[in-house]
């Protein structure tokens, strides 16, 4: 009787499709977003892929909470653009397509370093001990302005000898196809990281450590070999930056920066591999575009984390995932008019709260201007009682209807998701 069920080991077909689609969108992006600033997003974009990916190999795989994960990224940077400058003087045989790999031994030696002391804590203190170090080192790029170029930082040029196939890297498409490059590959090791002994070892020893030291392992060594790897590629990162800005300030390895690398990977999702993608995405987005339409995206990002936190923990990823799980089960085709309902319900909420926090800032800093201001196309006079009445009716009538759709949404969610379990069961049973 032949079998109607197909295999395809030892091949994962899903995951080559993945993969090359994964590629190809690195390939055509900068084809389709053909302005100096989409290609310059789309390589800070690439840089950010890298650096949320190796900070998710300490928070979601290894479930070491950093708060100084810049300074590998930074002093990356900072080796890479004197190896650069060396390059450019002819001291340094090295062709630019290589200064990344010295931004990332770079971040290999400092994590081998710090990581000894760090990763004997886990919990809290490695935290505080994480955060610690990063004040120091953003301390000393103030104290050492011969390696850290004091407040106007180090420069360099990328351009450096004669071109290659004409290949030179001052064209911004030059570059991004080299931090594509440099994207898809690091990606694909650290995915590789996640199927090796190590990668579980690590992810034994963020579930339950005591275990993985009653079976004999030393759960310091697996932290501290996960460490450096993640230095490694944070370093690339960091490399791939130098390259892209051609300076390095002290900026770099600040705790603001850290602090992204630990917002937009909690947001995309830290438990999924493709979360701190998503999140790197959020984050070029949400700190180039976001902060060129209003004084106030700190704010922004600020409300959005915590929704999210009350939400949806496990961040875009989780949201995403759960839908597929729907989805695979025929029942994603009733919830949309749920999902239409929220969607709609929290527009209006976002639209009486944004106008609120425009008028408050312009109150507060652009009151020399007058009290009319622009807002999506309108004109608000912060001047007038009438206007903040509005905005106000406008919040309180987007939260009350969406609290009412929320409720249905998590009824109708709650039903659809007792029909899969039943699904589930059923099929166990046959």
């Amino acid at each position: 009787m032949a079998s109607n069920v197909y295999h395809f080991k030892p091949w994962n077909i899903g995951r080559w499709l993945i993969w090359s689609l994964f590629a190809l969108v690195l390939a055509v992006a900068p084809l389709a977003w053909t302005s100096s600033l989409g290609q310059t997003m789309l390589s800070q974009i690439g840089v950010a892929i890298i650096a949320c990916l190796s900070y998710n190999i300490l928070l979601g795989q290894g479930g070491m909470l950093s708060f100084g994960h810049a300074v590998y990224t930074g002093l990356g940077a900072f080796l890479a653009i004197h190896a650069l400058n060396a390059a450019s003087a002819g001291t340094l045989a090295i062709p630019v397509s290589l200064i990344p790999l010295v931004g990332g031994l770079a971040g290999l030696v400092v994590a081998a370093l710090l990581g000894y002391v760090t990763t004997r804590k886990s919990g809290t203190t490695f935290a505080m001990i994480t955060l610690g170090v990063g004040e120091l080192v953003w301390s000393m790029s103030l104290m050492l302005p011969e390696f850290f170029g004091g407040e106007g930082g180090i420069s360099g040029n990328r351009v450096v000898g004669k071109p290659v196939w004409g290949v030179s890297f001052g064209p911004q498409i030059q570059l991004y196809y080299l931090i594509a490059l440099y994207c898809f590959v690091c990606t694909a090791v650290m995915f590789a990281l996640t199927r090796t002994p190590l990668g579980r070892m690590l992810n034994a020893v963020r579930d339950n450590p005591e275990r993985v030291e009653f079976v004999g392992y030393d759960t310091r060594q697996v932290r501290w070999r996960a460490f450096m790897i993640a230095g490694f590629f944070a370093g690339i990162a960091g490399g791939l930056s130098a390259l892209n800005f051609e300076i390095v300030t002290a900026e770099v390895v600040g705790a603001q920066r850290s602090g992204a690398y630990l917002l937009f990977v909690f947001l995309g999702g830290a438990t999924f591999f493709f979360g701190p993608i998503i999140g790197a995405v959020l984050m070029v987005i949400g700190i180039v575009l976001l902060s060129e339409w209003t004084k106030a995206w700190l704010f922004y990002l600020g409300l959005i984390f915590l929704f999210m936190v009350m939400y949806a923990p496990g961040g875009v990823a989780s949201l995403i995932m759960m839908n597929l799980r729907v989805a695979a089960f025929g029942k994603l085709r009733r919830l949309w008019t749920a999902y239409l309902a929220l969607g709609g319900t929290g527009a209006a909420l976002l639209l009486g709260v944004a106008a609120m926090i425009e008028m408050v800032y312009h109150v507060q800093l652009n009151a020399a201007l007058g009290p009319q201001m622009s807002f999506l196309g309108a004109t608000l006079d912060t001047g007038r009682a009438d206007t903040w009445v509005g905005a106000i009716f406008v919040v309180l009538t987007g939260a009350g209807l969406f609290e009412l759709a929320r409720r249905v949404f998590v009824h109708e969610w709650g039903e659809t998701q007792a029909e899969i379990e039943k699904e589930i069961k059923r099929r166990e049973a046959l």
